[in-house]
């Protein structure tokens, strides 16, 4: 079968759907909901740095503009900033972490992240009102976001007088013992996809750890961040603790990358500028932990439970309309279910609605007009390739015209070799293809050069112990997918997915130093 949601084809968009969405039988643009009151209304008219508990303009004086990817239209500015406000960042993070920070005990890091995590339990609506409009995000997914951030806090604070050191065993007339030092001031570089989150499970942890920290946003998606630190300025954290700055990641990424104050960087975004970082970072011998991204497979053999595992295969690639590292971007299906799973699998797609943030549909629109075109041209390139389409969703009549909308697009026998099963596409594209057995499943799912998260779908017990060891990822699921956020499980990748752990107990390893101290008693 091939089914098709929305309009026909258009330039720019071979196998899309109706670019110009109307009213049915007026011919003019549905005008959208009316926006929810309220915390909205806090957004300031420029939004600015936050840099040692203050709010400060860029020292160039430059802005760049909010635009909300429902409409494509501007909201509010950012300021763009350079080398400068990094270095007045850096100087502020130091500062504190020498004079102030370093003498703040583990249990009263716990205390005051704690009191965080109160303080954004009760910014929660603003927070998620926040992210659905700079980030185009549904409601109910901007809210999970803001709860996760919640949640994050929650960890890290129970974590902060638990990172311990150990004793050795060593020659007679020795005690030697092991210690974990914070590295002093850490860089984080966040992406657009998942901001709070994201911010939550690295600054989180680095702030347990007892580092002071300085974040650049992407500048797609600064405004809830800017929000949570002037909510970590009110919890009690000294100033230069957790500083913001934002602009453009060749400007003021780089910046923070190759600032000799910076004495660890963080980084979830793309290989390509994940290379880069390191490149920079290598100079000066700087330690980095690096987040890259995935084109992860779910394996299901004949025996899964399917009524189970569809309605997660959908979530997996279209939560955050795609736009997620760890999204389950390719569907691995044993042959003798191959026809029945995707016909199941085709209903469910066609039942998918994408629309404005506001109106909490299944998807909202992209992030921005780049990214609808890079779906827009894996989607061509599949069409040129006579890849065949199977289902694909429907963006309501409700959504301008000007929005970053994509229907959410199943796609089958997707050749190994073709771009679709090899790259990040980060829409909701879904890629099918069928294996006859376990090796072939395994050489499947290994052959990008990703390896960040799999799902496995097998009543098999000793199947599922064998897949799990054969798959290369850093996190493998096992009749679920995700096992919902999973704050507490060490999150990372293998190959070009990246290297180093972030969330759970494991990220503090990372956020920290191992001193050996040899004592000689006689």
């Amino acid at each position: 079968m091939a089914r098709q949601g929305g309009g026909g084809a258009q330039e720019g968009n071979p196998i899309g759907y109706n670019m110009t969405p109307k009213a049915p039988g007026t011919g003019r643009p549905q005008p959208l909901p009316p926006e929810v009151p309220g915390p909205v209304d806090k957004i300031s008219p420029m939004q600015l740095n936050y840099i040692g508990n203050q709010s400060i303009a860029s020292a160039s004086g430059r802005t760049l503009p909010v635009i909300d990817p429902s409409d494509g239209l501007a909201f509010d500015e950012l300021q763009r900033s350079d080398a400068a406000d990094i270095d007045a960042a850096v100087s502020a993070a130091r500062d504190c972490f020498e004079h102030t920070w370093h003498k703040v005990s583990a249990a009263e890091r716990g205390r005051l992240l704690y009191r965080l995590s109160q303080k954004v339990a009760e910014h929660v609506d603003e927070l998620a009102l926040l992210e659905q409009r700079d980030c185009g995000k549904p409601v109910k997914q901007a809210r999970a976001d803001a709860l996760a951030l919640v949640r994050y806090f929650e960890f890290y604070a129970g974590a902060c007088d638990k990172l311990h050191g150990e004793t050795i065993p060593y020659q007679d007339g020795y005690s030697v013992f092991t210690w974990r030092e914070p590295h002093g001031v850490t860089g984080h570089i966040v992406p657009w996809n998942y901001p709070m989150q994201i911010f939550g499970r690295s600054v989180g942890g680095a702030l347990a750890a007892g580092n002071c920290c300085v974040v650049k946003p992407a500048e797609d998606a600064c405004l809830s961040l800017i929000r949570v630190a002037q909510l970590a300025a009110e919890a009690g954290f000294p100033p230069g603790a957790l500083n913001i700055v934002t602009g453009l990641g060749q400007e003021v990424g780089e910046a923070l990358a190759r600032h000799p104050g910076i004495d660890h960087i963080s980084f979830t975004g793309s290989p390509r500028i994940g290379t880069l970082i390191q490149q920079v970072a290598a100079e000066r011998h700087c330690p980095v932990t690096l987040e890259l991204g995935g084109k992860s497979p779910q394996i299901v053999f004949a025996d899964a439970d399917l009524n189970a595992a569809i309605p997660v295969l959908i979530n997996a690639i279209v939560q955050n309309s795609g736009q997620t590292c760890s999204a389950g971007s390719r569907v691995l299906i044993e042959q003798s279910i191959y026809e029945p799973l995707l016909e199941r699998l085709g209903h469910a797609f066609e039942s998918l609605r994408v629309g404005p943030a506001a109106m909490d549909l299944d998807l909202g629109p992209l992030i921005r007009q780049t990214q609808q075109q890079r779906v827009w041209d894996f989607l061509s390139d599949a069409h040129v390739a006579g890849i065949p389409m199977v289902a694909q969703g429907v963006v309501v009549d409700e959504a301008p015209q000007a929005g970053f909308y994509q229907a959410p697009t199943l796609l089958r026998d997707v050749p190994v070799d073709h771009r679709l099963a090899q790259d990040e596409v980060f829409g909701p594209v879904l890629a099918a293809m069928s294996f006859r057995d376990e090796d072939e499943a395994v050489a499947l799912a290994n052959a990008t050069h990703f390896g960040l998260v799999a799902g496995i779908w097998t009543e098999n017990g000793a199947r599922q112990f064998r897949m799990a060891k054969r798959v290369k990822s850093g996190q493998v699921f096992i009749n679920n997918y995700g096992a919902g956020g999973g704050v507490e499980l060490p999150f990372g990748g293998v190959k070009s997915s990246g290297y180093g752990r972030e969330k759970g107990f494991e990220a503090l390893y990372g956020f920290t130093t191992l001193k050996t101290v040899a004592v000689k008693h006689g």
